[in-house]
This record gives structure tokens, C-alpha cells and sequence, in this order.
């Protein structure tokens, strides 16, 4: 099945969580904000100054040279009185504009001058003034009543200040989608379980449980490693049941190919359905979806089985659980930006699977090749920063323009 194609199907079947959780604005960075914040108040919420300097009224200094007298001192956290005609006030960034001032001068542009025998100070503005500069209008960041953040959209810090300077110390967001993680495969062995000197024959380390849990949490996921479940048919049942009781999603590792020894599939299909099973992409092909009935309670958990081999596991995770994930917590947006960039290599035959090639920019502005594409070398991922989206059977010439997505907008 196209790409595409399959996840449209897949999260057809995805509908968001229900319930909604107040959590501190400190704590919501990567949650997915579940009602529309509507403003109360404006931001600023009041004028005021931008600058160190001076407030003046700008009909005052209609040409260089004006001199002023300076009358008050404005800090901010402090008001000060209505200015008059001819006169100053001394202001700092984030005070408020006096009555009566509508311009600030920033104290670059003033020479401060002798005080006469009245003790008060005067300045002279080396500049004429217009109305308005170096003021921070009332609203000019939010207006009263205006939705300033939408429900569906994931907060990051930026979106958290916002929330902060409209005075909400909690923000209602999404459920956290509770999955369960679990590997299968008698070759899988625990780094810190053995030593390498020591590895058994055919036996690897476990790396997709270390990749997969962090990605899991990086969207913001309440993550139950359950370990590796041994390649046998009871064994692996056993663990489906006790994941679907507890979780929105059971996500595996392995064990969806068609070999003798890959339980997962016909053990999904006893306690539930699968609806997805061969997907046409490299790396990725045996990537499987369904879900798994709940024993103990009404209700489906959802179920995603990622291929064995670290790359294709990496790179289906992305494509498929993360949407997944995200439209489980009801998010506004799915899928992340691509860049055009050049390719600065050849890529002479085109597979007939769609490609995610993996490729890193240099300092040309240009995509270089990792040389070995195998679904097995994880050190192609660490390496780059990115996938170059090739469709099939496209051949890459150097210099050629392609679809790059990087790493970076699907990690953040």
C-alpha cells in the first residue's frame, strides 16, 4: 500500500482522547493544548516606553536642539503625572508613558544640561520627534478578547511566555496517551545485561527500546517498557492482553515480518484485527496497524508494530506513530515542513518503494549522502540530520533539488 495511502487509512481509525488535565504552565512544554485561550486582558497593558530615555509631548520638539525641563522619574513598576507643556520625564524601558506624553527620545539623542537656579534639570533632544516612537502601545502584542492560542496546537516555550504574560499559571491540555513498549526476538540482549566480550552468538543489543522510548517521550507519551517478550506464540498473547487493558496504544518491535518465528501478527489478529500490513516505502515495508479488544474493560487498543531492523523502525515511527500520537492528543498539525535543497550526490537507480534516503546539509547548503542505506545501520541516522523524501523509481542527479525533511522538525 502507498505511504500515504496507508496512513490516511490508519488515522481514519485514530480519534482523539477524551478528558482534559490543568497542568502548570511550567510543565506544558510539548503538550497539546486542548481549548482555545481567549485573552482578558491587553498586552502590554499599557503604553510604554521601549527605550531608556524620555518622554516627551512630540509638538515640544518639533526641531532639533528643544530643550526641556525635566520634572519626574518613571521606573518601571511606577506611574508618573500628567506631563505639561515643556516638560520631560526621565523613563526607563517598560514604564509607563505619562499622561500627556506621546513620544519617547532615547537618551542617546539628549544632552543633559546644567540645572538653573530652580534646581530643576533640563535636557536638550538632538532630534526632532515624531508621534509615537519608542512607544509600546496598549495591545499592540494581544487585544482583549482575542484567541491568542488555538486548541490542537503543541506548546513550546515561546507559546508558554505567551501564556505567562496573560497571567494563566495552568493551561488545559490533552491526556497524555498511556502506550505500551515491548520488543520481540530471542536474539535480543539488554546493553548492561551482558558484556560484548561476552555476546552470545547471534545475539544483538536491544537498541530500538532505547530509541523508541525516547521518541515516545518526546511526544509527550506515558511510556510502559515492557521489555522483550520471547519469540513464542502464548508469550507474546499473554503480553498483548495485559497491554490492552492498561494503554491507548501497544506499540512492538519486530516479530511483523512473515517468518515462522514472527508471533506478533497472527497473535494480533486472536485478540482483535489488523488492518494494515505490507506499506511501500524503504526502509519500512513490514509495517503493521491494528488494534487488540481489552479484556477487563469495554473498549480497543490501538496497536502499531514497527519493523525489526533499527532504521526502518526509526524511520516508520516518524512517519506513522508520531501523527498517530499526535491525533490521539487531538493536535491541529500532523505533519512537519519540508525544505527543497540540492542534492550533492548521485543517486543512479531508483528503488520501486518510495525512499527515505538519509543525508546530511553541509556547508554548501547542500545534502551530502550517508554511504551505506541499509535498513540495519543505525549509524546512518545518527549521523544525518535528515531524509531526503525520494519517490519511486527516481533517479538523483548532483545538483538535482529534493524533498529534504530534517529530523529536527519531527524531534521537536
Amino acid at each position: 500500500m502507498p505511504l500515504d495511502d496507508a496512513l490516511a487509512r490508519l488515522l481514519a481509525h485514530i480519534n482523539p482522547l477524551t478528558g482534559t488535565e490543568s497542568v502548570a504552565t511550567f510543565d506544558a512544554d510539548g503538550r497539546v493544548l486542548a481549548r482555545d485561550i481567549v485573552s482578558d486582558l491587553q498586552v502590554p497593558a499599557f503604553d510604554n516606553s521601549a527605550m531608556d530615555g524620555y518622554a516627551v509631548r512630540s509638538a515640544d520638539v518639533a526641531a532639533p536642539g528643544s530643550v526641556l525641563r525635566v520634572t519626574q522619574r518613571i521606573a518601571a513598576g511606577h506611574t508618573g503625572q500628567a506631563l505639561q507643556a515643556g516638560e520631560a520625564a526621565r523613563i526607563f524601558t517598560g514604564a509607563p508613558v505619562p499622561p500627556g506624553a506621546d513620544a519617547v527620545v532615547m537618551q542617546e539623542e539628549a544632552e543633559v544640561l546644567a540645572a538653573p537656579a530652580d534646581g530643576v534639570p533640563q535636557v536638550r533632544l538632538s532630534s526632532a520627534v515624531r508621534a509615537g516612537q519608542w512607544v509600546r502601545r496598549s495591545g499592540e502584542d494581544v487585544t482583549r478578547g482575542t484567541t491568542v492560542l488555538a486548541a490542537g496546537l503543541r506548546l513550546g516555550p515561546a507559546e508558554l511566555g505567551l501564556a505567562a504574560s496573560l497571567g494563566l499559571s495552568h493551561l488545559p491540555v490533552a491526556p497524555r496517551p498511556r502506550v505500551a513498549l515491548f520488543s520481540t526476538g530471542d536474539e535480543l540482549v539488554m546493553p548492561g545485561d551482558v558484556p560484548p566480550e561476552a555476546l552470545p552468538p547471534g545475539a544483538i543489543y536491544n537498541s530500538n527500546r532505547f530509541f523508541l522510548k525516547a521518541l515516545l517521550h518526546r511526544m509527550g507519551c506515558e511510556v510502559s517498557d515492557l521489555g522483550i517478550v520471547p519469540d513464542q506464540r502464548d508469550a507474546t498473547v499473554a503480553a498483548l492482553k495485559t497491554a490492552a487493558d492498561h494503554h491507548d496504544l501497544i506499540l512492538t518491535s519486530g516479530g511483523v515480518s512473515v517468518g515462522e518465528e514472527d508471533h506478533v501478527k497472527p497473535a494480533v489478529q486472536a485478540l482483535g484485527q489488523l488492518d494494515l500490513w505490507q506499506i511501500s516505502m524503504k526502509p519500512g515495508k513490514p509495517l503493521a496497524y491494528g488494534h487488540v479488544r481489552r479484556s477487563t474493560q469495554p473498549g480497543l487498543a490501538h496497536f502499531v508494530g514497527l519493523p525489526g531492523n533499527p532504521v526502518s523502525s526509526y524511520i516508520t515511527f516518524l512517519l506513522m506513530v508520531r501523527p498517530l500520537l499526535l491525533q490521539l492528543q487531538g493536535a491541529s498539525r500532523l505533519m512537519v515542513p519540508s525544505l527543497q535543497l540540492p542534492a550533492h550526490f548521485d543517486w543512479p537507480k531508483g528503488d520501486k518503494r518510495r525512499e527515505f534516503l538519509r543525508v546530511r546539509r553541509n556547508d554548501q547548503g547542500g545534502l551530502d549522502l550517508f554511504p551505506n542505506q541499509s535498513s540495519g545501520v543505525l549509524t546512518s541516522v545518527a549521523w544525518g540530520d535528515g531524509v531526503v523524501d525520494n519517490p519511486a523509481g527516481q533517479t538523483i542527479a548532483h545538483g538535482d533539488v529534493v524533498r529534504f525533511l530534517p529530523f529536527a522538525e519531527w524531534l521537536s
